[in-house]
């Protein structure tokens, strides 16, 4: 009997494919557990580090407000009545040399007076207005702070009888953080070092790195009360300036070099 010559190329071919597939099936497993294990030998660790930068700085600014109220019997005598201050008031701002854009209307109002009657009288009186209010408040930008006492005397003699709070500020504050935030850099990169040194291992590149900025918050130095008891004809109001203080926070992130 004979077989047809194409036979056993055929069933040897089967069995190659065969073979590669259960060579490759057998395979796969530890390939993968090989490339797995390399990826995490090779995958550096990370260290986290925030520091804060400070920038200490006298300041070169004032905002104050200035805030004028007249009361009348009518809306009128007392809007009339506080026109007449308040226009005073802006002369004389701009008599000390306040420019224009230093000057700004902070907030208006009018508000009526009311009296409110005994509620134990019988009938019982509905509340009834007896006069007006009229608030008129005024920003003031001080970029001459040796004039800042006679400003304020100024504005008291004048008529302004509310404000007066006082905010020392920087013109430049974007200049004050750029300082605090190469502080806060440093001391990140040494206090990463440090602690890096301390475990025998090295700093790699940055990964990541991120800012939160903030300036303290300077506090009135002068309140209401105080610019109302300012002595009648005195030179100038005391006030002391102090510093401002601008922070800066970051966060860096370094690869650890070991």
């Amino acid at each position: 009997m004979t077989l047809p010559l194409t036979s056993p190329r055929r069933i040897f071919l089967t069995g190659a494919v065969a073979a590669g597939v259960l060579a490759a099936g057998l395979a796969s497993p530890l390939s993968t557990a090989r490339a797995d294990d390399a990826t995490a030998a090779v995958e550096p660790g990370v260290i986290t580090v925030s520091a804060e930068g400070v920038t200490a700085i006298a300041p070169d600014m004032a905002v104050i407000s200035l805030t004028v109220l007249r009361e009348a019997e009518t809306a009128r005598e007392a809007l009339d009545a506080n026109n007449a201050a308040m226009n005073e008031v802006l002369n004389a701002m701009k008599e000390e040399g306040i420019a224009e854009r230093d000057l700004q209307t902070g907030g208006f109002s009018i508000q009526p007076r009311w009296v409110y009657p005994d509620s134990n009288t019988t009938p019982r009186e509905a509340p009834s207005i007896v006069g007006y209010q009229v608030q008129n408040t005024l920003t003031v930008r001080v970029r001459d702070l040796d004039r800042l006492g006679a400003i304020l005397d100024t504005s008291v003699s004048l008529g302004v009888n509310q404000g007066g709070n006082i905010v020392f500020t920087n013109d430049d504050q974007e200049a004050i953080r750029d300082q605090a935030r190469v502080d806060a850099i440093a001391r990140a990169r040494a206090k990463a070092e440090q602690m890096t040194g301390a475990l025998g291992v090295g700093l790699g590149r940055i990964t990541q790195i991120s800012e939160n900025q903030r300036s303290g918050e300077p506090v009135p130095m002068m309140r209401a009360e105080m610019v109302a008891m300012a002595p009648k004809g005195a030179d100038a109001v005391p006030v002391a300036s102090g510093e401002s203080e601008y922070r800066v926070t970051v966060s860096v992130t370094w690869e650890i070099d070991q």
